[in-house]
Order: C-alpha cells, then sequence, then structure tokens
C-alpha cells in the first residue's frame, strides 16, 4: 500500500513546462479516488520526486514520504476532496521539519542534487523509445537541478502549481498562505528558472 516511488505511466518528465498548464485542467482538490489506498498509490512517485528536489537525499525523502503516507491514514474518513490539499500540507510540513533538523546539525545541504555518491535521482521512464528516456531524463534532471537552487517556497509553488497542476486554490491550501502569495512565488520561480536554463533549452 505504502509505496513512495512506485512507477505511473503518466510520470513523463520528457513532457514537462515552464507554464501553467495550457489546454488542459489543472488536478481539482475535488477529483474522486476509489480509496484511500488509491489515492496514495497515485501521487507516490511524484511525492517522492517533490521530496527529493528539496531534500537532494534519497532516504531522508523515503522517509518523509513514507510519515506522510502514514499521517494520512488518520485522515482516511475525511472526504476524499479534501485528502490532495491534506497530503501535501502534510509532506511540505515534513521535509521543512527535516532541513531544520539538518540545520540544528549543522548538516549543510549540498549546493546541487546530487546524492552522497555523487550521482544525480535517477528519474525512470519505461517508454519504448531510448532517445526519447534520455531526453526526458536529461531535461528533469536539469529542471531538478535548476529547482533546488530557488527560495523554498518559490520551490514549492512551482512543483504544487505546475508539475503537479494543482490549481491555485489546492496549491494555497497545501502551502498554507494566500492564492495571491501562490502567484507571486511561482511568477518568481519561473522567471529565475527561465534564466537558469536558457542556455540549455
Amino acid at each position: 500500500m505504502l509505496d513512495p516511488v512506485s512507477q505511473h505511466a503518466d510520470d513523463n518528465p520528457s513532457t514537462l513546462s515552464l507554464q501553467s498548464p495550457a489546454g488542459r485542467e489543472s488536478v481539482p482538490a475535488t477529483q474522486d479516488y476509489a480509496s484511500l489506498d488509491h489515492f496514495l498509490a497515485s501521487i507516490g512517485t511524484r511525492a517522492f520526486r517533490f521530496a527529493e528536489i528539496g531534500l537532494r537525499q534519497r532516504e531522508d525523502s523515503l522517509d518523509a514520504v513514507q510519515d506522510a503516507m502514514m499521517k494520512m491514514l488518520k485522515y482516511q474518513d475525511r472526504p476524499s476532496a479534501e485528502w490532495t490539499p491534506l497530503f501535501w500540507s502534510i509532506l511540505r510540513s515534513r521535509i521543512v521539519d527535516i532541513q531544520r533538523r539538518r540545520t540544528f546539525r549543522l548538516r549543510w545541504l549540498a549546493p546541487s542534487l546530487e546524492r552522497d555518491d555523487g550521482s544525480m535521482p535517477d528519474w525512470t521512464d519505461d517508454g519504448p523509445d531510448p532517445s526519447r528516456t534520455h531526453d526526458g531524463r536529461e531535461a528533469y534532471a536539469r529542471l531538478s537541478e535548476a529547482l533546488g537552487r530557488l527560495p523554498r517556497r518559490q520551490r514549492e509553488a512551482f512543483s504544487l502549481r505546475i508539475l503537479e497542476e494543482l490549481d491555485v486554490a489546492t496549491t494555497a491550501q497545501a502551502m498554507g498562505c494566500s492564492e495571491g502569495s501562490v502567484k507571486t512565488h511561482l511568477s518568481r520561480a519561473r522567471d529565475a528558472l527561465q534564466k537558469q536554463l536558457e542556455d540549455w533549452r
């Protein structure tokens, strides 16, 4: 049930864009799920990516997602419409807790997304085209590295609003701020990312 890194077909890094989702609906907070298990299974991989961008360490990221999923079990009787903002809020708080604990222990964060062994996160893509797989992984690795340089609130706004395609209201709930703040953080994040990735694009 609680598998943070199971692979789903819609997790295709080659489709990433710095722009707000166009031509399709943002993920609504009212999306229905058959059960909490179904919800957690659908969100596990994306939650792990979100955590690893923020924490830059695989084991801590797995722990953060697992803890968030365990805490969600207490809310399985809540309406499914509440699960999306609630989960992202719990995970976000857990990531912040881990970051604060690291600071207290003087374990400073690395300047990039390299893992302890010096490798980059391996965003798997089971697509049949090897060149597309390579391009997708490279695109996500570059974006992840650029996201890691952003201030925390900008990174959260971009990850939830653009990568997760949550609507503004749900993003604001998850981040514990106003919708206007979400838009401000997102605008600044997009400007910074476009500058960082201009030479690659």
